[in-house]
């Protein structure tokens, strides 16, 4: 069994988990749904979801997580065995699909692009003027 052989073993199994991370996590999220769960990191006061905005919420975090290791393992396979311009150039456009639609998910489930900040609640000690 050479190098190549295993990374691309490997790349194949991150590959599978991503896969199976999304899958799951759309049958999980359905139960979550139906039981009323509440995703985190909700805006102060925005009470009980609905069923649908609930499932969407926490499906789209499963697909999150799902897509960055679908990335990892195009990264292992790629970098790890001998790279061409070629297959950088196809690594990045795949990174960057992904990337994006990492981020238009993102703001889908919180509301907020990744980099910017968690709104305050009111009841937090940073929001009372000082004095």
């Amino acid at each position: 069994m050479d190098f190549r052989h295993v990374i691309e073993t490997i790349g194949q199994f991150v590959d599978f988990a991503g896969v199976a991370v999304m899958v799951i996590g759309a049958l999980v999220s359905v139960v979550l749904a139906l039981r009323g769960h509440q995703p985190q990191n909700l805006p102060a006061g925005a009470g009980r979801l609905s069923f649908y905005r609930s499932y969407r919420q926490l499906l789209g975090r499963s697909i999150l997580l799902g897509l960055e290791l679908l990335v990892a393992a195009d990264i292992i396979r790629t970098v790890a065995v001998t790279p061409t311009f070629e297959t950088v150039g196809v690594l990045a456009l795949i990174v960057l699909i992904r990337t994006f639609l990492s981020f238009s998910l993102e703001l889908e489930i919180t509301g907020r692009w990744p980099w910017q900040k968690e709104p305050r609640t009111s009841g937090d000690p940073a929001d009372v003027p000082a004095g």
